[in-house]
C-alpha cells in the first residue's frame, strides 16, 4: 500500500446528522485520512493513507462512540432489520403505556382521585426505558463533551419528568383531588400543581415513532440498490469435459464453460461459445426489447435467457462482473455528499448547542418577567423539542439514497452527488454521431444497376465478392446481399487493398467493389456521367457508395450509411424540452454530418473534428458562459466528456469513456440520457423541497416555541412528522418512470 487506500465502513449507533458530523471532525484530523460520513447510509467512505491501518480508523470512531467494522452485505441487511424490529418493539410497548397517560391529563372528566399517581406508573417506563436510546446517545456524547439532537430530547424528557417528581412528592401535585386540563400553549401558573407526565411519555412516543419511520425508510431507500446486487444467479450449471453439474455462481472461475437454459439467468458475465438466444436485460438496463445474440457474443451476468439453450465461457467473476461495477458506482454515489448536503451538516453541528441556550434564555426570560417557573419550565422544554434539526440531517441523504437507487434500477449510473448540481446548470447538450445519434452499425442501403442490369444479379455478386472482408462497408453489402437473396455462391481468389476496395472471382468472373478513384487509378475504369451524379446524391444523403464493375466495366453502384436510432428524433426533442440546446459534434464529414443533424432536428454542426478538437468545442462554449453536456460512448469521446461540465457515456461503450463520465448509462438509447437528466433535477429538487421545508420548520416553530406558545407535547409531534415529512417526499423518488417513446 504505497499511496494508501479507500474503504466503507459500516458505523453503528449514529442517531442524527450531528453524529455524522463529529465522526467525520474526528476522522478528519488523522494525519492524511479523508473522510465523509453518511448518516442515512450509515457508512463512512475513508481514505486511510500508507503507515496508517483501517483499525486505526475504526478505533478513532470507537473512541468518540460510536461503532465501526468493515461492512459485509449479509451483516449489514441483518443490522438494518434488526435495528427496525427493535425500535417497534419499544414503539408499540411505549405507545401502550402512554395512551392512558395522555388521556387521564387531557380530559378532567376521567381524572378520578389519586390519577396522578397511576399516570406517574406508567410514564415512568416510558421516559426512562422507552427514551433510553436517547438517553445513552446523551450520555455518551456528552462524556465526550458533544451535544446533539439526542441531547435535546433527553434533556426534554428528563426535565419533564423532573419537573413531574418534584410536583408529585414536594408540591401540590400530588394531593388527593388534584385536577388538570391540557391547552395548546404554555399558560402562567405557580408550578407546583401541575405535572408533565404526559408531555415526557408523548414526546417520548413522537420521537421514537418518528425513528422507527426513518429506519424503514433507510432500509426502504436502499431496497433499489439491495435489489439490483441480488439479481444475480445463486446457482448455475458447469459443464466439464461433457459433464454438467450444478454449483454455486461463486465457485465459477474465469475460462469455466456453464450452460443457461430458457428462462434461466445468466452466472456471470461472459461469452457466447455454443447456441443463439434472446437475453432480456430489462431489470439490469431497463432496456425492454430482447437482445438477440449468437456464437462470440458478450453476455453480462444477472440478464435472463429468454430463448434457447446457451453454453457461455466465464470472462469476468465475483466483484469484476458489470453487475457489481455497477453496485461499486452506485454506492459511491451514495456515500458522498452534495454542496448542499454539506451546508446543512455545518448547521447541524452548531445548532444544538445554540439551541441548548436558546432554551436556557428562555427559562431565564420568563422567570424574569415574572410568569412563573410553570410558564418558564413549559416554554423552555418545547423549544429544546421543537428544535432538533433530525429533518435537516435527512434531507439530502435520503433523496440521494432513494434518486440513486431508482436510476440503478433504469440502467443510469449516477457517479456521485456533485453531479446533480451539473444537471440543474446545464443549458447545452454536445452529441457524438456515430454510436449515440446512430448505431454505429453499416447497413445496405440502395442498390443501382446500369445498362438493363439486374440488381439482384449485382448485388449477389457484389455480396459473395465482399464476404471475404471485415470491413464495416463489406460486412454491411454481404449482409444486405443475404437478407435479400438468401445463400451466396462461394468466392475464391480474394484480395483487398485496405479502404480502396476488394477483388475476388465469383461464378468464374473476376468482381471489383471499391471506391471511384481506385477502379479509376488502379483498374483505369471510368465512371459515367449517369453514376457521377447517383455518387453526389449519394454523398449528400449522408451515405458511402461503393461501385461494382466486371469484364472491363462499371455495372452498378452500391450506398451503405449508419442509420440513425428509432428513439434519436425524440430524444433531441427531448432536450429541448429540458432546455438544451443540442449540438452535433463529430469526426465524419460534414455532409454526412448534416444529413444526420437534419434528419433528428438538430441546426448547429461541426464536423471532421478530432478527439482533442472535440474537447476544444466544449471549452469554447464554456468561454462564452454555456454550461455543457457531453454524450458520447467511444476513446475518441473520452477527453471531451472529461472537459463537460457534465459527461454521459453510453452504456455500449469503451470503459475509458465511461470512466470519463459523470453520468453511464446502460442501454444505448439517448433517450435514455434525457431521462437521466430528469432524474437527476428530480433528486436536486427533491433535496431543496427537503431542506426548504427542513429550515422553514426550525425558523418559524422556535420563536413560537419561546413565546410560550406551543405546549411540549405539541412540539414533540411536529418535530416527529417533520422529519417523516422529509422521508417520505424522499421516498417519491421510487415512483420516477422513463418517459415513454412516442
Amino acid at each position: 500500500m504505497a499511496a494508501g487506500q479507500q474503504v466503507d465502513l459500516l458505523v453503528g449507533g449514529m442517531t442524527c446528522t450531528s453524529c455524522a458530523v463529529r465522526i467525520e471532525k474526528k476522522l478528519n484530523r488523522m494525519p492524511g485520512v479523508a473522510a465523509t460520513v453518511n448518516y442515512a447510509t450509515e457508512k463512512a467512505s475513508v481514505f486511510v493513507p500508507a503507515g496508517t491501518s483501517v483499525d486505526d480508523a475504526i478505533k478513532t470512531i470507537e473512541a468518540t462512540g460510536y461503532t465501526a467494522a468493515l461492512p459485509a452485505v449479509v451483516i449489514e441487511k441483518d443490522a438494518a432489520s434488526l435495528e427496525v424490529a427493535s425500535l417497534r418493539q419499544r414503539l408499540l410497548i411505549s405507545a401502550a403505556l402512554t395512551l392512558p397517560v395522555v388521556i387521564l391529563s387531557m380530559i378532567p372528566a376521567l381524572q378520578f382521585t389519586n390519577w396522578q399517581w397511576l399516570v406517574l406508573t406508567l410514564a415512568a417506563p416510558v421516559a426512562i426505558w422507552g427514551a433510553w436510546p436517547f438517553h445513552r446517545a446523551a450520555w455518551v456524547n456528552a462524556r465526550h463533551g458533544a451535544a446533539t439532537m439526542d441531547t435535546l430530547v433527553s434533556v426534554g424528557v428528563l426535565a419533564a419528568l423532573g419537573w413531574s417528581l418534584y410536583a408529585l412528592f414536594l408540591g401540590m401535585a400530588g394531593m388527593a383531588g388534584m385536577t388538570m386540563s391540557f391547552t395548546f400553549s404554555a399558560t402562567p401558573g405557580s408550578g407546583a400543581d401541575e405535572i408533565y407526565l404526559e408531555v415526557a411519555s408523548a414526546v417520548t412516543v413522537f420521537i421514537l415513532a418518528g425513528r422507527y419511520a426513518e429506519a424503514r425508510a433507510k432500509r426502504n431507500s436502499g431496497a433499489a440498490l439491495r435489489a439490483l446486487l441480488e439479481l444475480g444467479a445463486k446457482e448455475t450449471t458447469l459443464l466439464r469435459d461433457g459433464v454438467e453439474s450444478r454449483i454455486s455462481t461463486s465457485l465459477l472461475v474465469v475460462g469455466d464453460q456453464f450452460v443457461v437454459r430458457p428462462g434461466e439467468k445468466i452466472a456471470t458475465d461472459g461469452v457466447i461459445v455454443d447456441g443463439a438466444s434472446a437475453i432480456d436485460a430489462s431489470l439490469l438496463t431497463g432496456e425492454s426489447v430482447p437482445l438477440e445474440v449468437g456464437p462470440g457474443d458478450s453476455v453480462v451476468g444477472a440478464t435472463l435467457n429468454s430463448g434457447g439453450r446457451l453454453v457461455v465461457r466465464a470472462t469476468q467473476v465475483g466483484a469484476d462482473t458489470e453487475l457489481a461495477q455497477i453496485g461499486r458506482l452506485v454506492e459511491q454515489a451514495q456515500t458522498g455528499k452534495a454542496e448542499v448536503q454539506r451546508l446543512a451538516d455545518r448547521v447541524s453541528g452548531i445548532f444544538v448547542p445554540i439551541v441548548i441556550g436558546l432554551a436556557l434564555a428562555t427559562l431565564a426570560g420568563w422567570l424574569l418577567v415574572g410568569a412563573g417557573p410553570a410558564m418558564a419550565f413549559t416554554a423552555a422544554v418545547a423549544t429544546l423539542i421543537i428544535a432538533c434539526p433530525c429533518a435537516l440531517g435527512l434531507a439530502t441523504p435520503t433523496a440521494l439514497l432513494v434518486g440513486t437507487g431508482r436510476g440503478a434500477q433504469l440502467g443510469i449510473l449516477i457517479k456521485g452527488p456533485q453531479v446533480l448540481e451539473s444537471t440543474r446548470r446545464v443549458d447545452t447538450i454536445v452529441l457524438d454521431k456515430t454510436g449515440t445519434i446512430t448505431t454505429g452499425r453499416m447497413t445496405l442501403a440502395t442498390v443501382v444497376a446500369y445498362e438493363d442490369g439486374s440488381e439482384d444479379e449485382l448485388l449477389r455478386l457484389a455480396g459473395a465478392a465482399e464476404s471475404g472482408s471485415e470491413h464495416p462497408i463489406a460486412r454491411a453489402i454481404t449482409a444486405g446481399a443475404v437478407s435479400r437473396l438468401g445463400p451466396l455462391p462461394a468466392s475464391s481468389a480474394f484480395a483487398s487493398e485496405q479502404g480502396l476496395g476488394v477483388q475476388s472471382t465469383v461464378d468464374g468472373r473476376q468482381i471489383l467493389v471499391g471506391r471511384p478513384v481506385w477502379l479509376l487509378d488502379r483498374w483505369g475504369l471510368n465512371v459515367p456521367s449517369e453514376m457521377q451524379a447517383v455518387l453526389g446524391t449519394a454523398e449528400g444523403d449522408g451515405k458511402t457508395a461503393v461501385l461494382v464493375a466486371w469484364e472491363g466495366r462499371v455495372r452498378g453502384v452500391l450506398t451503405v450509411s449508419d442509420t440513425v436510432k428509432p428513439t434519436s428524433v425524440a430524444a433531441v426533442a427531448r432536450f429541448r424540452a429540458l432546455g438544451l440546446t443540442p449540438l452535433l459534434v463529430t469526426g465524419d464529414n460534414l455532409a454526412v454530418a448534416q444529413s444526420v443533424a437534419a434528419e433528428v432536428g438538430i441546426t448547429d454542426v461541426t464536423a471532421g473534428v478530432l478527439p482533442a478538437d472535440k474537447a476544444r468545442v466544449i471549452r469554447e462554449l464554456q468561454a462564452n458562459g454555456h454550461v455543457v453536456a457531453m454524450v458520447g460512448d467511444g476513446v475518441n469521446d473520452a477527453v471531451a466528456l472529461a472537459t463537460a461540465d457534465l459527461g454521459i457515456a453510453m452504456g455500449s461503450g469503451t470503459d475509458v469513456a465511461i470512466e470519463a463520465s459523470d453520468l453511464t448509462l446502460m442501454r444505448s438509447d439517448l433517450l435514455a440520457a434525457a431521462d437521466a437528466i430528469r432524474l437527476s433535477r428530480r433528486t436536486l429538487a427533491t433535496i431543496k423541497a427537503n431542506l426548504f421545508w427542513a429550515f422553514a420548520y426550525n425558523v418559524a416553530a422556535i420563536p413560537l416555541a419561546m413565546a410560550g406558545l406551543l405546549n411540549p407535547l405539541i412540539a414533540g409531534a411536529a418535530m416527529a412528522l417533520s422529519s417523516v415529512f422529509v422521508v417520505t417526499n424522499s421516498l417519491r423518488l421510487r415512483g420516477f418512470r422513463a418517459l415513454p417513446t412516442a
